[in-house]
């Protein structure tokens, strides 16, 4: 496909054929890749130049035979430079070169089938190392089940013959000759302490929010001989989260920085924005795609729907060519900014001064977000609430990546548990906070005002309606531009706005008009960075502190 630039490294000495067709391919072009990549070949050859390093041929050979054996598929070129990459030992202290894998390509290219092969392989007596413990974990059960589910089929299919070597149920497959087990764990697993895990396989790191559930099974990790852990993901919307911090680590390892690690990581992406709009590049995020016509096809038909469609493009850039969305899109705030509000919220101080209330939701059964604006000491101090109706956490064509029951233990979610969001939820939170502040209006665009106006009319809350969409989102773009970045908005630690904010983008028209749109329609939500908008649409009937306090009163 061609791509080398300048003169072609050479290597210093030959590894393992796996291994060395690999590293030439990419040096010289013959396959396009990333500049990650590139950096890879080179931090690998100065791992594997350690003469203390030795590559047990032996392992390798049979580790490929007995996969494409069972799983009756032949192993492509990248698959076979990770296993050969698996199988490099320091002699001196027989520990493994490579502990660590952070692998990173496009959907659709059979990571998890890959992954499904190296753990299956991993547990058998060929590869030598009694109670290998394997542990899978996602962040829902049914990403979990698709490599131990991948395992669960090719030993059914083979049963006859297998059924001396293994036990397998839907929770747990077991290697009897090595007491090996593979199981399947979700980020609410129960029982996580205490495993003697030889092998952690984390599966669409994009998803994790922090690293709580990373720490968890870490703790038993390692008390085997050979340990070895593998993070494998496409790349995702959650900014600020785990793939991020595994990316800058990456970086660092890559560049030189870090020599120390037994990390190895394996970035497939394409390297600027213009290259999406070449097929001949998309082998750079995609490393399957010569030998994958189906991918093929999905990712053709793609190419031209996000040509009318924006949300394909996002996702097309995102998740095919692990080039996220942010670094195409103008973000509503840049993610340093969001991170910026942060800051104690002073509630002593606020406490009686007058503020803005506003609300915005997408549907009465989904998400709803309300808040109150203040304006002190030169600040804006906002302070949200979500409240979610349960249904909408339990539909089948979406999941939200977010940790809502984390956020609804912190106090800033409350989940109803009624057929929908009433209007009595909302207006008893306002009546709740009128205790303490002075609430001088509510405001909701024309639509949501409509539902509410006769729940707050009974409840004596003012209700001011603001023109929703570009008209709004123009006038005010510059001012919101302005308070983030001057660090001048404060929300408290509130990861719910945070993730908000970080899932909303700028449109901007040929005449510079501004429009605020979400990001990605099913699975991010961007209620309460609107509600701030409304709330701000009131911002010049706020009197900065020092004014006269009133406690309890809502004025109308």
């Amino acid at each position: 496909m061609g791509g080398g630039e300048g003169v072609v490294q050479k290597r210093r000495k030959n590894y393992h054929p796996y291994i060395d067709s690999y590293m030439d391919d990419i040096r010289s072009g013959k396959i396009s890749s990333s500049k990650e990549i590139k950096q890879a070949m080179d931090y690998i050859e100065f791992k594997l130049d350690n003469p203390d390093v030795v590559i047990d041929v032996e392992k390798i050979d049979k580790a490929v035979e007995l996969i494409e054996r069972y799983f009756e598929f032949k192993l492509l070129n990248w698959e076979l430079f990770i296993i050969a990459l698996i199988h490099c030992y320091y002699k001196s202290t027989d520990m493994v070169v490579f502990d660590e894998f952070l692998i990173v390509m496009g959907r659709g290219n059979g990571k998890n089938g890959f992954i499904s092969t190296v753990a299956w392989y991993l547990t058998t007596h060929y590869h030598g190392i009694k109670g290998y413990n394997i542990d899978i974990i996602a962040n829902n059960e049914e990403q979990a089940k698709t490599s131990f589910e991948d395992i669960y089929d090719v030993l059914e299919a083979h049963w006859k013959k297998l059924k001396k070597f293994f036990y397998k149920s839907k929770q747990v497959i077991r290697n009897l000759l090595t007491k090996s087990y593979i199981k399947y764990n979700t980020s609410n697993s129960k029982t996580k302490d205490g495993k003697r895990t030889a092998c952690l396989i984390f599966d669409e790191i994009h998803e994790y929010e922090t690293y709580d559930t990373i720490n968890v099974f870490e703790r038993g990790f390692g008390k085997r001989k050979h340990s070895r852990k593998f993070k494998i993901s496409t790349n995702g919307y959650v900014r600020g989260g785990v793939l991020d911090n595994e990316l800058d680590l990456a970086k660092r390892v890559l560049s030189g920085e870090i020599k120390d690690l037994g990390l190895l990581p394996l970035i497939y992406k394409i390297d600027k924005e213009e290259e999406a709009m070449n097929p001949d590049m998309w082998i750079k995020a995609n490393p399957s795609l010569l030998y994958f016509p189906d991918l093929q096809k999905e990712m053709h038909k793609d190419f031209v729907k996000m040509k009318y469609q924006s949300h394909i493009y996002i996702d097309f850039m995102t998740k095919r060519m692990n080039y996220p969305v942010e670094d195409m899109y103008t973000p509503a705030v840049p993610w340093g900014k969001i991170l910026k509000t942060n800051k104690p919220i002073p509630y002593d101080e606020i406490k009686g001064l007058q503020c803005i209330g506003a609300v915005d939701y997408a549907q009465i059964t989904d998400f709803a977000s309300v808040g109150l604006l203040f304006k002190y000491n030169g600040m804006r101090y906002w302070i949200e609430h979500t409240f979610i109706c349960h249904k909408a956490l339990k539909m089948e064509n979406r999941k939200i990546n977010f940790p809502v029951r984390e956020m609804e233990k912190k106090g800033l979610i409350t989940i109803i548990n009624d057929e929908l969001i009433s209007p009595e939820y909302i207006a008893d939170w306002f009546i709740e906070k009128a205790k303490e502040y002075h609430i001088i209006d509510i405001v909701a665009d024309d639509y949501r005002a409509s539902l509410l106006r006769e729940e707050f009319d009974k409840r004596g809350l003012p209700l001011s309606v603001c023109r929703s969409g570009s008209v709004t989102h123009g006038k005010l773009a510059p001012m919101i531009d302005t308070m983030f970045a001057q660090e001048k908005v404060v929300f408290g630690d509130n990861p719910t706005m945070r993730w908000y904010i970080n899932n909303t983008y700028k449109d901007i028209d040929k005449k510079g008009n501004v429009t605020y749109k979400k990001i990605e329609p099913l699975t991010r939500k961007t209620d309460g960075f609107f509600a701030l908008i409304h709330a701000l649409t009131k911002d010049n009937e706020l009197q900065e502190s020092g004014r006269p306090r009133l406690i309890g009163t809502i004025t109308f």
